[in-house]
């Protein structure tokens, strides 16, 4: 087995075991293998490993990739993504994680109904921890951004996504994990229409069990599968 095979397992194993400690079915977890400045050759010992689902940070680096790997992948935007730039996304991201702004759903919506004819899966982004460094609408404004975004025909909002602050104690960002599972609650018990809030993108290398915990079902790992870029 390659390194990143063995890396591959090893994370696997700390989610079902995040999993059991919770009572969850591992199934209900998907790992996003987060590839961003690491060569295409290592995401394609992660395919050979059985990975099929990668995330990205940056547009140009997501769209010069995909057209190198031949393996059937999904692939993930889960970097801040501007406007201009989303018109190089239809036909290659099953999903962009960091909607923070209506303008942002109504440039994915015109993009993906002009190119793609069926609705992009998206993910709201809040910034749970208020810090300024921070992309992502308040908790405050989430339920009516959604609310905003759920008018839009090609945009299909499928959950909520966050980045706590980096603690060198992972149960430290426990609260926000917790507090951006609430809001999904909270966003799902008003109903709207066309909105689901079955996905959770949160934890990172340092965290993804406590996030996992706390109710993530996509889990952002890069360093503990490719080591540090």
């Amino acid at each position: 087995m390659s390194l990143i095979a063995d890396n591959l397992a090893a994370v696997q194993t700390r989610i079902r075991r995040a999993c059991e400690r919770c009572g969850r079915d591992p199934q209900t977890v998907r790992l996003v293998a987060v590839s961003k400045l690491h060569p295409t050759e290592m995401i394609a010992e992660a395919t050979t490993a059985g990975q099929q689902l990668f995330g990205e940070n940056y547009v140009q680096e997501l769209v010069d990739k995909a057209g190198r790997i031949t393996t059937p992948v999904q692939w993930h935007l889960i970097g801040h993504l501007q406007s201009n730039k989303v018109k190089y996304l239809p036909g290659i991201v099953s999903m962009i994680h960091t909607v923070d702004r209506y303008s942002l759903a109504q440039e994915i919506d015109r993009q993906w109904r002009d190119k793609a004819g069926v609705p992009c899966d998206i993910l709201v982004q809040v910034n749970v921890s208020g810090e300024a460094t921070k992309s992502g609408t308040t908790a405050d404004e989430a339920l009516e951004l959604v609310r905003s975004i759920s008018g839009l025909p090609f945009v299909r909002i499928r959950g909520l996504m966050t980045m706590p602050p980096f603690f060198d104690d992972p149960e430290a960002a426990r609260p926000h994990f917790r507090e951006l599972r609430l809001l999904a609650e909270r966003i799902k018990d008003a109903a709207i229409e066309g909105v689901t809030m079955d996905e959770l993108s949160m934890g990172m290398s340092g965290d993804f069990e406590v996030a996992i915990e706390e109710g993530a079902t996509l889990v952002r790992v890069g360093t503990a599968l490719f080591g540090e870029r």
